[in-house]
């Protein structure tokens, strides 16, 4: 007997289609705050902020990193377009706690050339990249 909780849900990036299933619940963020979607969400579009999406599927719950896009809701889908999309294994660790460090010192300098939303953004990025792997690692 098919779920009629379910609906579809997919996240595409400029190279590749990240994830594409049937769905209960997707969590996301978005610049207007943290949103759960359910089947017959009101439609909307919305942008997204670096952040971790919870899938919930029939299978259980998946993790990832999203930094920046859109996303589309309708009753019966939602489609996620991403900048990046990254399961908890394809994260560089190390390269990410180096991006926070770097993102970071530039916020600490207070040089008058700094654009301090690009800093934020990309320490927004690095700290979600590693709550998504850290999470990954706490859970084996």
């Amino acid at each position: 007997m098919a779920d009629d909780r379910l609906f579809d849900l997919e996240i595409i990036c400029p190279d590749r289609i990240f994830y594409e299933g049937r769905v209960t619940m997707v969590e996301l963020n978005t610049t207007e705050g943290e949103i759960g979607v359910y089947k017959n969400h009101i439609p909307t579009t919305m942008v997204l902020q670096p952040g971790v999406v919870i899938i919930t599927a029939e299978d259980g719950k998946k993790e990832a990193a999203v930094h920046a896009g859109f996303v589309e809701i309708l009753k019966e889908k939602v489609t996620v377009m991403a900048e990046v999309a990254e399961w908890p294994g394809e994260i560089d660790v190390k390269r990410a706690n180096e991006a926070r460090q770097r993102a970071q010192k530039r916020m600490e300098s207070r040089d008058s050339d700094l654009n301090l939303a690009r800093a934020e953004f990309s320490l927004r990025k690095a700290l979600v990249r590693i709550e998504v792997a850290d999470s990954e690692n706490t859970k084996k």
